[in-house]
């Protein structure tokens, strides 16, 4: 008897998705078959059928899991000590030294390397 419900309930969760999917279809074909309209009502009723296909989709079990993660991924977010203002600038000042020094030294043995080669292929002045 569980099969047989879990196996109903998998089968109206792919119906809905469908019809989700249909619907956010159809809003697109109607965002540019009614390009009479003005563009503000336009983006209006796209929006509403993308809110109804959501809606319409959250109410899936795989809709109701992806709405737990991105709760759950909230929640972490919460959870994070985020760094001062200072301790941001200085991070932020040492990468970029760091980079700097690193961008001259490249240049320099690409420097080095451009005359070695011209030299070594007799191309040099």
């Amino acid at each position: 008897m569980n099969v047989k419900t879990e196996t109903q309930g998998s089968a109206m969760d792919t119906v809905k998705l469908l019809l989700s999917v249909v619907l956010l279809v159809a809003g697109v074909v109607g965002f540019y078959l009614f390009e009479a309209q003005p563009l503000w009502v336009r983006l209006l009723g796209l929006l509403a059928v993308i809110g109804v296909a959501v809606f319409i989709a959250l109410a899936t079990d795989p809709g109701r899991r992806i709405k737990s993660f991105f709760s759950s991924a909230q929640t972490e977010v919460r959870k994070v000590v985020w760094p001062s203002r200072q301790e941001t600038l200085q991070t932020t000042l040492v990468i970029f030294v760091a980079v700097l020094i690193t961008s001259l030294f490249l240049w320099g043995v690409d420097s080095i390397l451009f005359v070695l080669v011209r030299w070594f292929t007799g191309q040099g002045g």
